[in-house]
């Protein structure tokens, strides 16, 4: 087997259904198993989606412990010689697979690989490629000064603020929402954390990749979306969420004069970022509720199954991509990166019966079904 795909899925069944159609194309003659793991969702993800991709393993958990302990249970089963960890609100292009594969194969030191990703505006995902989180590149992020010098080496450390995304490169830490490694590695550094219940399990098993001498490697050659917004919104219970994560870490990772640092920088970093958090919000533009009026394009088979279900406008605000034979999803991404200013984006994949989108990262997403 060449290539194991992991994906944990919570409450999210239309976002995995454009995920799995996408992730069907890229197979192609690559040896892939395919292991979702439910953790006990109550949206009837499992019923829904079984039957439409035969191909993929379905594991169902009667309770949520979380990202870490689900991706790890799905490990244990897998069989590939590289196992990717994905997201389920993702859509990967027709080459991901074979271009990830070739690269990381071409660097001898190479542990694991990430990807470039853009949110379902087209904007560039900045977690895209990150350093680790010492105590002056966390006091930067949680005090807003990465922000306020998003190219800096010296404040922007946590996104590489300095380096290039549209170069290869090799980084520190990787985002777990595409998480490409070779099983020979994990083997020794082991998977995910277990301890931690939502966010820096990535960074923390990118920080063992490179502790065990392998290298974690950015590929800017090909380009996924993360919707994203279908994670916690960034408001304050992200931030102590977020805190209790980092604190975990460098309990973890740091110790003596560094951890008795790095603490109460955090705290510091943590109220003063709340304090301003209504004044340094993201103004993205947002999609508050369902739209009733779409534009149509892309594939025409497949846009003619949409526009038979829904209500299509010539000048809408609301733009749906219909991928297929004749409009692939690399088409679809380019599409998305170049938005149309003012315009709400969406996705439908061939033989899906949904419609998702997301107008910004820090925003939940909309799925509509068109049964």
């Amino acid at each position: 087997m060449d290539l194991s795909v992991i994906i944990v899925n919570y409450n999210v069944k239309y976002f995995l259904e454009q995920c799995l159609c996408s992730l069907r194309q890229a197979i192609g003659s690559i040896k892939v198993e395919v292991i979702v793991v439910d953790n006990n969702s109550t949206d009837g993800s499992v019923a829904y989606l079984s039957e439409k991709f035969s191909f993929a393993r379905f594991i169902i958990n009667k309770s949520n412990d979380g990202f870490a302990k689900a991706n790890n249970q799905a490990l244990e089963l897998s069989s590939g010689r590289y196992i990717l960890f994905l997201n389920p609100d993702t859509i990967i292009p027709e080459d991901c697979f074979t271009q990830c594969i070739s690269f990381i194969e071409s660097k001898p030191d190479a542990g694991a690989l990430g990807i470039r990703m853009i949110d379902g505006s087209g904007t560039f995902l900045k977690e895209s490629k990150r350093g680790f989180p010492s105590p002056w590149v966390s006091f930067c992020k949680m005090t807003g000064l990465t922000s306020l010098f998003p190219s800096s080496r010296v404040f922007a450390g946590y996104y590489l603020g300095n380096h290039s995304s549209k170069q290869n490169q090799k980084v520190e830490a990787l985002s777990g929402a595409f998480m490409l490694i070779k099983k020979e590695v994990l083997k020794i550094t082991g998977g995910f954390d277990e301890r931690f219940f939502m966010y820096a399990e990535d960074i923390d098993l990118s920080f063992r990749i490179d502790k065990a001498g392998f290298g974690n490697y950015y590929f800017a050659e090909s380009t996924i979306i993360h919707f994203k917004g279908e994670s916690t919104t960034k408001d304050t219970r992200y931030l102590k969420l977020f805190y209790k994560a980092m604190g975990q870490f460098v309990q973890k990772h740091y110790s003596g004069l560094s951890s008795r640092i790095w603490i109460p920088v955090l705290h510091a970093g943590i109220w003063l970022k709340s304090s301003v958090a209504t004044i340094t919000q993201s103004k993205a533009n947002t999609i508050s509720q369902p739209p009733t009026q779409f534009t149509v394009t892309g594939d025409l088979n497949s846009c003619q199954e949409v526009k038979n279900r829904i209500s299509t406008g010539t000048d809408s605000e609301n733009i749906v991509y219909c991928t297929g034979e004749q409009f692939s999803y690399r088409q679809l991404i380019k599409e998305i990166e170049a938005r149309p200013s003012g315009k709400n984006l969406f996705i439908h994949g061939r033989e899906t019966s949904s419609i998702v989108g997301s107008g910004s990262k820090n925003e939940r997403g909309i799925a509509i079904s068109i049964k």
